[in-house]
């Protein structure tokens, strides 16, 4: 399947950045979008990295959220950092207890560095794998940073977050 169309099937979050400027950021992978307090992990859901929203994937296919740069690729293969062109970090963290597999699932096609399109494939994870293993595919999604200085709304998980409202756009996307 084209990764593109396949960007354009699904949903995606607005949040605001300190400047009050919006980013495109669209979803790293196909699936279901949740509140950051859905992760069962304390790290995301307490926000401590940051705040976002998580995916429930449904393929492994993992791309680039944003235009810029793949500023980290994890020694294990589990987590990416992408730098906008704006400077704002983004943190794909793909499942629970991903590490401690040693990048076992994971097949990357970028290296940090990169310079990055929105939908350009990064990564692929082996989501049966991680079934078979029980370990929890949901993908936090981090805009990196202080929270406190962005604006607020209504939210999916908790009044003082950034993410104001869920939408479904023509091309999927969390919008900071």
């Amino acid at each position: 399947r084209n990764t593109m169309k396949a960007l354009t099937e699904k949903e995606g979050m607005t949040v605001k950045d300190r400047q009050n400027e919006s980013i495109l950021i669209v979803l790293p992978l196909d699936g279901e979008i949740v509140a950051i307090d859905q992760v069962p992990d304390p790290i995301f859901s307490g926000k401590m990295m940051g705040d976002g929203a998580a995916v429930i994937p449904e393929n492994g296919k993992i791309v680039a959220p944003v235009d810029g740069t793949l500023s980290m690729i994890a020694a294990t293969k589990h987590a990416f950092g992408f730098k906008t062109e704006s400077g704002q970090d983004i943190l794909v963290h793909v499942g629970i207890e991903t590490v401690g597999l040693e990048g076992e699932p994971f097949t990357v096609h970028a290296k940090a560095g990169d310079k990055v399109k929105k939908g350009d494939l990064i990564a692929e994870v082996d989501l049966d794998l991680l079934k078979e293993k029980g370990i929890n595919p949901i993908t936090p999604v981090i805009i990196c940073g202080d929270s406190s200085s962005l604006v607020s709304g209504s939210s999916l998980s908790a009044p003082d977050s950034r993410i104001d409202t869920m939408v479904s756009a023509p091309m999927p996307a969390m919008t900071i």
